[in-house]
């Protein structure tokens, strides 16, 4: 979406592109996408981190530093551009001390090493995010410190501290606002000249997002791409336990596959949706083999831990939020229940279809066929047998289904 508006604006010959920015952050790839494009096309890009409230972290914070202006609204603030290894922890301890924790106890030659390698990673990771950053802060004359601090220690500023210490250009509190304040700006462009912006009566016009970009945008938001996974193991769990309504089959499969997609996009645990994969699994095997709610109540306790690791960062804007997850929880436990119940109600019911239906009904001696009695019982005649003399008309109580014979007694 940001790569094909500046290419638009490149190619209606725009003066500047204003590139509002309010995010958490975001893949690696994706912000050196965005970031590349900045630095390669010959129309100026404003950064501006808006509106009121909004926030350029993680990413958002490398991509304000490559703009040609970085501007804030009142209120706004950056930082926290530590990256974070998908699966893995952040390092938060020095390398000795992971390798002293990790020499303690059996297999302590595993464990140090696996704790190296970690550590190792991490390291690389970081390195090679703060030497980026740094070109950018040298490339557009920003606060280089201030910009290795946020990578290295994933410190934050507000609107006004960034303007102070350098990390910022300005702040504006509106579009119109920014064109008027950095109307006869100098910015050097793609070939290393200086140029004035002359933005102060330029027309302003909104590049909205395509059908497309605003889909990926919903569907990747955390809790939606939750709601999304469990609507759709719990509809191929349906259709699966009823065959042929095909329905239930087939949102369940279209809404896992969007789910699965957009997890492609978000850290994600693999532990936490194993757990949640091993309580949904567990609730059913509670309803097909019921243990006395033990299967039931280890699978809610699993899905419930699942579903809050599912997310692997401690940014707030990755978090599924937990009245979802208690919601999700409460309903499948009452499934559980009410499934319990029925299943209990139905060993106790009365058997309904087969021989022994006949057991304890009640019929009279109609006839003889080859000197052997009949009755008659559910629209059908059965021959009967009694230890006792009986005659046509005699009322008889069915005691034992025998075959095609029917153990009887007088009534």
């Amino acid at each position: 979406y940001v790569v094909s508006g500046i290419e638009e604006a490149e190619a209606v010959g725009a003066e500047l592109v204003v590139l509002k920015i309010d995010t958490p952050g975001g893949l690696d790839p994706s912000m050196r996408a965005i970031i590349k494009k900045i630095l390669a096309t010959t129309v100026p890009v404003v950064g501006y981190v808006s509106p009121s409230g909004a926030r350029a972290a993680s990413a958002g914070t490398y991509i304000l530093y490559a703009c040609h202006i970085a501007a804030m609204a009142p209120a706004t603030n950056l930082g926290a551009a530590t990256p974070i290894q998908m699966g893995w922890t952040p390092k938060k301890e020095p390398l000795d001390r992971a390798l002293e924790q990790g020499n303690k106890g059996e297999g302590t030659s595993q464990k140090s090493e696996t704790n190296r390698e970690k550590a190792t990673m991490e390291d690389k990771i970081i390195n090679d995010a703060t030497a980026y950053i740094e070109g950018l802060a040298r490339l557009r004359e920003r606060n280089i410190e201030w910009a290795k601090r946020a990578v290295r220690e994933g410190v934050s500023l507000s609107s006004q501290s960034a303007l102070e210490n350098g990390v910022i250009d300005l702040m504006a509190s509106s579009v119109t606002d920014l064109l008027s304040s950095i109307d006869q700006k100098p910015v050097r462009t793609v070939h290393n000249q200086t140029e004035l912006l002359e933005s102060k009566h330029l027309e302003i016009v909104y590049h909205s997002m395509n059908w497309r970009s605003r889909f990926l945008s919903i569907i990747t938001n955390p809790n939606i791409a939750y709601i999304l996974m469990l609507l759709g193991l719990y509809g191929l769990v349906f259709e699966f336990s009823n065959p042929g309504f095909g329905l239930p089959g087939i949102v369940g499969a279209i809404a896992l596959s969007i789910a699965l997609y957009a997890f492609q996009a978000l850290p994600i645990s693999y532990v936490g949706l194993g757990l949640i994969l091993l309580g949904i699994a567990l609730m059913i095997a509670e309803a097909f083999a019921p243990s006395f709610g033990v299967l039931g109540l280890g699978g809610v306790v699993a899905f419930v831990v699942g579903s809050i690791l599912l997310m692997d960062t401690d940014l707030p804007s990755y978090q599924i939020a937990i009245p979802i997850i208690l919601a999700f929880a409460v309903f499948s436990g009452f499934l559980l229940i009410m499934t319990v119940g029925l299943i209990a109600k139905a060993r106790h019911r009365k058997v309904a279809t087969g021989l022994s239906t006949l057991e304890g009904q009640e019929s009279v001696v109609e006839s003889n066929f080859n000197d052997r009695p009949m009755v008659r019982l559910g629209g059908e005649l059965w021959q009967i047998h009694c230890d006792q003399p009986i005659n046509k008309d005699d009322h008889v109580i069915v005691t034992h289904a025998n075959g095609v014979t029917l153990e009887v007694k007088k009534s």
